[in-house]
C-alpha cells in the first residue's frame, strides 16, 4: 500500500492529534520574553471638579456640609506635624484670650479648634430669665448644621435624634471658601493627602516589621558533607534566633556551582522607597500649609545652621498668623453688640 492510500485510511482521532503538533498559532509567543504593565491613569480631578460644581444640598431643614466632618476628625491625627501646628495655633490664641464674663478660655479653646480643624466654629447664646446674655457656650462644629432658614441651626449627633436650637442663638464663624458661603473649609486642604501619605509610610514600615516574613541571611553550601553534617548545621539555624526575628534560609546543593541560586528580593522593593525622603517631603508639605516655622513645632534640623532665632520666628508668626485668627474671633463683638471676646497686648520678648 502506498503512503497516499495510508493516510487516506487514518482516522478523524489520529488525524486531529496529528494536526496538534503541526499547526503552531502565529500568536504564540510562548518562547518570547513578554513584559506588560498593568494599572489605566486615572484622572486626579475629575471627582474634585465634578463635586465643586455642586452646592451643599439640604433635606428642607438643614444643609450638608461639602466635604466630610467625620473625615477631617479622623485626619486631625493623621501625621504628628498636622496636629501639632493646629494644636500650636490653639494654645497661643487661648493664651492671648483675656476671659470675660461671657466668654471662658476653655470655651474658646474649643471654638479655636473647630475653626482650624473643621473651617467652622459655632457659639451658642444661653440667655437668663430676662432674655440677655448670660454666656457663650460651644457647640461642636461636628454635629452642627445649617439651617435652610435664616438664623436657624441645628443639631444633629450621629445616631441620636436631631434638635433645632432655638433661632437667632447660634453665631457661626467660617473660613471662607470659593464654591460655596454656607460652610467654611480649612486651610490645609491642599496638603491634606500629603498628610495621610505621611501616616500610610509609617503603618507600611511598621507592618513590614511586624509580618516576619522577610529572610535574614541565605546560608549556601555547595560541598560534600559528612552524614548528619547538613541536619545539624539546620537544627543549629533553627535554634539561633527566637520567634519574631528575621527568617534566615538554608541552602544545601552537593556539588553545586557558584551563582545558582540567586535572590531577588521583591519584598524588600517597597520596604526601600525612600522612607525618610516620603516623611521629610510630606512633613514640609504640612508645615508650609499651616505656614508654622519648624523650630516651633521642635523639629531637629539636618544642616549645622539650624533654623535661626526663634524669638524671632515666633514675633513673625504671632503676627502673621496669629493675629489674623484674633481678628476672625471678634467678629462675635459686631454681632453680639458686647465685648465678649477679647485679647491681651502681645509685649515682644526681648
Amino acid at each position: 500500500m502506498t503512503k497516499r492510500n495510508r493516510a487516506r485510511h487514518m482516522s478523524r482521532r489520529e488525524s486531529a492529534e496529528a494536526s496538534k503538533g503541526a499547526i503552531v498559532a502565529a500568536n504564540d509567543n510562548r518562547g518570547a520574553v513578554q513584559a506588560f504593565t498593568f494599572g489605566d491613569p486615572e484622572p486626579v480631578l475629575s471627582r474634585a471638579t465634578m463635586l465643586d460644581m455642586l452646592e451643599c444640598y439640604h433635606n428642607q431643614r438643614w444643609y450638608e456640609p461639602p466635604i466630610s466632618l467625620h473625615g477631617l476628625a479622623r485626619a486631625f491625627r493623621a501625621s504628628p506635624h498636622h496636629s501639632s501646628a493646629i494644636i500650636l495655633k490653639r494654645n497661643m490664641l487661648a493664651a492671648s484670650l483675656e476671659p470675660t464674663q461671657w466668654l471662658s478660655r476653655g470655651t474658646f479653646r474649643g471654638m479655636v479648634q473647630d475653626y482650624l480643624v473643621m473651617g467652622n466654629a459655632f457659639a451658642q447664646e444661653v440667655r437668663n430669665r430676662l432674655g440677655g446674655l448670660l454666656r457663650l457656650d460651644h457647640s461642636l462644629a461636628k454635629y452642627t448644621r445649617r439651617g435652610v432658614q435664616a438664623g436657624h441651626f441645628w443639631w444633629v449627633p450621629g445616631g441620636e435624634p436631631e434638635a433645632e436650637f432655638e433661632p437667632g442663638t447660634v453665631h457661626q464663624l467660617l473660613a471662607p471658601d470659593v464654591n460655596q458661603e454656607i460652610y467654611g473649609l480649612p486651610e490645609y486642604l491642599s496638603a491634606l493627602q500629603s498628610a495621610l501619605l505621611n501616616e500610610n509610610a509609617t503603618l507600611f514600615r511598621r507592618r513590614y516589621y511586624e509580618n516576619g516574613s522577610h529572610a535574614g541571611y541565605i546560608l549556601y553550601a555547595t560541598g560534600e558533607f559528612a552524614d548528619g553534617d547538613i541536619d545539624s548545621m539546620r537544627d543549629a539555624l533553627k535554634r539561633s534566633k527566637g520567634p519574631g526575628n528575621f527568617r534566615n534560609l538554608f541552602v544545601h546543593s552537593p556539588g553545586g556551582k557558584d551563582g545558582g541560586i540567586k535572590i531577588l528580593p521583591i519584598a524588600e522593593v517597597g520596604a526601600k522607597d525612600e522612607f525618610l525622603g516620603i516623611k521629610n517631603t510630606t512633613r514640609d508639605d504640612v508645615l508650609a500649609a499651616h505656614r508654622v516655622p519648624p523650630q516651633l513645632l521642635g523639629i531637629v534640623p539636618a544642616n549645622a545652621g539650624g533654623f535661626g532665632d526663634v524669638t524671632k520666628a515666633t514675633d513673625a508668626f504671632f503676627e502673621l498668623e496669629i493675629e489674623p485668627l484674633q481678628s476672625v474671633f471678634l467678629e462675635l463683638n459686631d454681632v453680639l453688640g458686647i465685648e465678649a471676646v477679647r485679647f491681651r497686648e502681645r509685649v515682644k520678648a526681648a
